[in-house]
């Protein structure tokens, strides 16, 4: 094998060893695990709900980028050989009547419930942090071994059958001269999430308090840093509240499905 033949493997391999971890109990956010390896964000619906997300995600591609749709009954997928989808994320959330019932490391009991989930891989951009990285842009979260911060803003999402809800975004602080950099890495992976959809004033998007996010843990900005704004797959989550889904599992915040396809699959 070539060097990048070995280097994808290597990846593959850490992504391997991360869900096997996660099977295993391990509880902890995923970013920076299995660099250059994509995550997804997940949903999972009673097949009655499918496709009134599936249109959801449709009229809201930037929020929702569906990666893989699982067959009812199937907690398989071709984006990661031999992966279980009810065990091999760090963190679940059991969602009733819209309201956050539980979170678990093992989703398998409450899928029981429902034999005939059908589950949304959605894109997230844990994926196009790698591409920052690369450019010597900080990540602050990974450097500070925390989770990203995230927030329910003003902005609605199209609505869809009986799904509505807010667009939740993800922050990254960036240095004020290297913000059109950033977008123009993050823009070239349009399957997952892609550019900002707002940079600087929080409050113009509903952001009252950034030392206050919705999900993930804040972060520290430095002088000279710009908090940057990204679409974000815990958007299904906020429709799942809005709407009072009767039932539904999604991973916990910052806690994704690490899969086995590179990210330069999504890079444009």
């Amino acid at each position: 094998m070539n060097a990048l033949q070995i280097a994808r493997q290597a990846a593959i391999t850490a992504a391997r060893e991360a869900r096997t971890c996660y099977r295993n109990g391990l509880v902890a956010p995923s970013a920076g695990i299995a660099p250059g390896m994509t995550q997804a964000n997940l949903i999972a619906l009673p097949r009655d709900w499918a496709y009134d997300f599936l249109l959801y995600a449709q009229r809201n591609p930037q929020a929702c980028p569906v990666l893989d749709v699982t067959d009812a009954g199937s907690f398989v997928t071709p984006m990661a050989e031999g992966a279980d989808l009810r065990t091999d994320l760090p963190l679940y959330r059991i969602w009733r009547n819209g309201k956050l019932a539980e979170e678990v490391s093992d989703a398998r009991g409450a899928w029981a419930e429902h034999p005939d989930m059908v589950t949304f891989l959605i894109g997230c951009s844990f994926t196009f942090e790698t591409g920052l990285l690369e450019a010597d842009i900080d990540v602050r979260h990974i450097t500070d071994g925390g989770n990203v911060p995230m927030y329910r803003t003003n902005r609605a999402c199209r609505p869809a059958g009986r799904l509505h809800g807010e667009m939740v975004v993800s922050m990254r602080p960036i240095p004020a001269d290297r913000v059109a950099e950033a977008a123009t890495i993050t823009g070239r992976y349009p399957a997952v999430h892609g550019a900002p959809v707002h940079v600087g004033e929080p409050l113009q998007i509903g952001i009252t308090d950034l030392a206050k996010p919705d999900f993930g843990e804040a972060v520290r900005i430095e002088p000279g840093e710009i908090p940057v704004f990204w679409a974000c797959g815990v958007t299904p989550q906020a429709a799942v509240m809005a709407s009072g889904v009767p039932f539904a599992i999604t991973h916990s915040p910052g806690h994704m499905f690490i899969t086995d396809v590179p990210d330069s699959t999504y890079h444009v």
